[in-house]
Parts: structure tokens; C-alpha cells; sequence
């Protein structure tokens, strides 16, 4: 990736720590609490339903974060972000209860998307436009290697079961103390109507990215009713819990191998194709593993497969809608990714917490590979026509 300056390579730095810290904390948090539930006898649409706290919180602050980004600038969002969510992560051991968690997973939700849309909007809005590609593949690299490795600190509730928090929230506090050392920058001013009137932003940021937002909402879907429903269904099944963790973080690792490639690919061949491929070849994949689900072996290596292809949907949405949105409306188009992100990532407990409760002779991956082929047939269907960028108002 190029940048302007030695400052540009410490602060795209930061931003890239900060963020696979919080991946950390969001892929332990959803296995921990759902094997937490099912051990106590929480039910699986409860256990589903308590995971949305987290997507509840992003969809609730995000028709308020997109001004204060403007008027204040990218930092202090990140740092009030950050605050909630060590705090929140430190709280969870203070009183077990589904109630308590679900609030305190709703002001994580409040943080993190904060913390996220801030570090996103500051590189999309500042990167180099030809390798945008590759710097939000290296963004999403570092988030999916977060997540890939907190499902693994779920072994430690067998030391104590507060241990998991207590540990994620110093490493939050850790990445967040390095945000003082950037200094505070704004996104570019808005023009002619598009100052006066919110709704037109967003009405022209939909009309031309609509199709980028599936990215982000796969992603959503996929993070979520893998990570807290399938640790759920698995044990159903008879799968060991140590293998658990294990089949969770290698989807993710999966995405991480493919990441970087793919999005560099994807500057030169178009991430609609990207997009579209990988959707259709993650439907395939699962529609196969929900006839070996006898094998924890065979359903690892096809999470792996999976993951490869669909790890980087959130980071090639993103950029998508970057190439279909004029400058100015990079803020509100990243906001949009939230909201399609935190969408996605509360239609996948709920979903899947109804699937489980209701269909029980039909494996889980298949609601995942339905999805996953619905995305590629839209992506086919409607992603051939030519975008532009509009014009803006003076």
C-alpha cells in the first residue's frame, strides 16, 4: 500500500491494532456466552436472541455517529468506542445473568461500531484510491485474525469463568491507550443540499451502493449464527467441545490466507465478481458438509474452504461501495456497511435460533449455503449494470 508520509504508515498501524483487538474480543464474547447459556439450560432461541444485544447496540447508535464523526473528527469517536467497550468486557464478571450480559453486549455493540466506523471511514477516506483494495484487505485481515483467535481463549472458563473477560478487556485497554498518539483529523466538508439534508445522503449513498452492502451483510450474518448458534447445534450433535473453538477459528483463519490476495484481486478484476464467486462456491461447500457432519474432521476442512472464499466479504463490501461513492459520501456510505453489517448480524441469531428450535431434521449449514446462493444470484442478476458516481451539488 502507498502512503504519504511515515506518520500515514503509524497511523494506518494503530488503526489496523485496534481493530483485530476488538476481533478478538467479538470472536470470544459470542462462543463464550452461548456455551455459558447452554451449560446453565438457557434455550437456543434465548441463547440466539441474548446474542443480538450486540447488533442491537449498532443499529441504535448508528443514525447518531455519523455527525459527530464531522463535527469532531475521527479520535474521538475511536476513544469513546474503545472506553465502552473494556469497561463493558471488565463488567461482565460483576453478576451472571442473561439480562444484565444482554445490556452490557448492547453498550459493546454501542462501542464497537463507534470504534469501527471511525477507523474505517479514516482509512477509506485517506487511502490511495488504486490500492484501496489491498488497505482494507490488510484491515480486515487484522479484524479476522482477532476473531480467529478469541474463540480460542474460550478453554480458559476452566480456569475461571470471569478469566476470558478480565483478559480480553486489557488487551482492548492496551490497543485503545496507542489512539493518543494520533492526531485528530475530519472527514472532507459536504456540499450544496447534501449539507442541509441527512436523508438525500443517505437516498443517493443507497441508490448508487446498495449492491456493496450485501458484502458487509453476509459478513454480519455468517459472524454471528456461526459463532454463537453453531457452537449450539454442534454440541447436539455430539461434537467434542474442545473441537468446537477449533472448526470456528479455522473459517476464520480460512479467510485470513485469502484476504490480502483477494483484495488486491479484486482491484484488478472488480470485487462484484469477487463477491459473487465466493458467495456461490461457500453455498456449495456447506450444502456438502451438511451430509458430513458425522466427521468433525470433514466439517473443519469445509468451514476452512468456506472461510477462504467468504472471509472477506465485509472488507471487498466495503471497498465496493467506496468505488460507487463520491468522496464526500464515504462517511455516509460506511455508516451504511454498519447498518448492513449489524442487520445481517441480527437476522443470523434469530434466524437460526428459530431454525434450530423448528426444523430438526435439516442441518444448520443449510440455512447458511440457502443465503450464501441468494446473495450470488443477486450479485449475478442485478451487479452486471455499470455504476457511476454522482455528481455532487455546488
Amino acid at each position: 500500500m502507498t502512503y504519504f508520509s511515515d506518520y500515514s504508515k503509524k497511523r494506518f498501524t494503530i488503526l489496523v491494532v485496534i481493530v483485530s483487538i476488538s476481533g478478538f474480543s467479538q470472536g470470544m464474547l459470542l462462543p463464550l456466552i452461548s456455551i455459558i447459556f447452554e451449560r446453565d439450560g438457557v434455550s437456543s432461541a434465548l441463547n440466539g436472541l441474548n446474542a443480538t444485544g450486540l447488533y442491537i447496540g449498532t443499529l441504535l447508535i448508528s443514525p447518531f455517529i455519523e455527525q459527530p464523526l464531522r463535527r469532531w473528527g475521527y479520535k474521538p469517536i475511536i476513544l469513546i468506542g474503545g472506553a465502552l467497550v473494556f469497561a463493558s468486557l471488565l463488567a461482565f464478571p460483576l453478576w451472571k445473568s442473561v439480562t444484565f450480559w444482554f445490556v452490557l453486549r448492547l453498550l459493546i455493540g454501542v462501542g464497537d461500531h463507534a470504534l469501527h466506523y471511525a477507523t474505517q471511514t479514516w482509512i477509506t477516506s485517506t487511502a490511495d484510491h488504486k490500492s484501496l483494495g489491498k488497505g482494507m484487505a490488510i484491515y480486515g485481515l487484522s479484524f479476522s485474525i482477532g476473531f480467529a483467535v478469541g474463540p480460542l481463549m474460550v478453554k480458559l472458563i476452566e480456569i475461571a469463568e470471569a478469566l476470558p473477560f478480565i483478559v480480553s478487556s486489557i488487551m482492548c485497554l492496551f490497543a485503545w491507550s496507542f489512539v493518543f498518539l494520533l492526531q485528530n483529523e475530519k472527514p472532507e466538508r459536504l456540499t450544496g443540499d447534501l449539507n442541509a439534508r441527512g436523508w438525500q445522503r443517505y437516498k443517493m449513498a443507497i441508490v448508487f451502493g446498495w449492491i456493496a452492502f450485501l458484502g458487509p451483510f453476509v459478513y454480519g450474518f455468517l459472524e454471528s449464527s456461526l459463532n454463537a448458534l453453531f457452537p449450539v447445534y454442534a454440541l447436539r450433535k455430539g461434537f467434542e467441545v474442545g473441537m468446537i473453538p477449533i472448526i470456528l477459528s479455522v473459517f476464520t483463519f480460512g479467510g485470513i490466507l485469502t484476504q490480502v490476495p483477494l483484495g488486491a484481486l479484486g482491484d484488478k478484476v472488480g470485487r462484484r465478481n469477487i463477491l459473487m464467486i465466493g458467495s456461490f462456491g461457500g453455498a456449495i461447500i456447506f450444502a456438502i458438509a451438511s451430509f458430513l457432519e458425522h466427521s468433525q474432521f470433514a466439517v473443519a476442512v469445509a468451514f476452512f474452504l468456506t472461510g477462504t472464499l467468504v472471509g472477506s466479504m465485509f472488507s471487498l463490501g466495503i471497498t465496493f461501495m467506496a468505488d460507487l461513492t463520491p468522496k464526500e459520501l464515504l462517511p455516509t456510505g460506511n455508516l451504511l456497511c454498519g447498518i448492513a453489517l449489524s442487520i445481517g448480524s441480527l437476522t443470523g441469531p434469530f434466524l437460526g435460533g428459530v431454525y434450530l428450535e423448528c426444523v430438526k431434521n435439516y442441518s444448520f449449514l443449510l440455512l447458511v449455503a440457502m443465503l450464501l446462493l441468494v446473495v450470488a444470484m443477486v450479485l449475478f442478476i442485478f451487479g452486471r449494470r455499470k455504476h457511476q458516481q454522482p455528481t455532487m451539488a455546488k
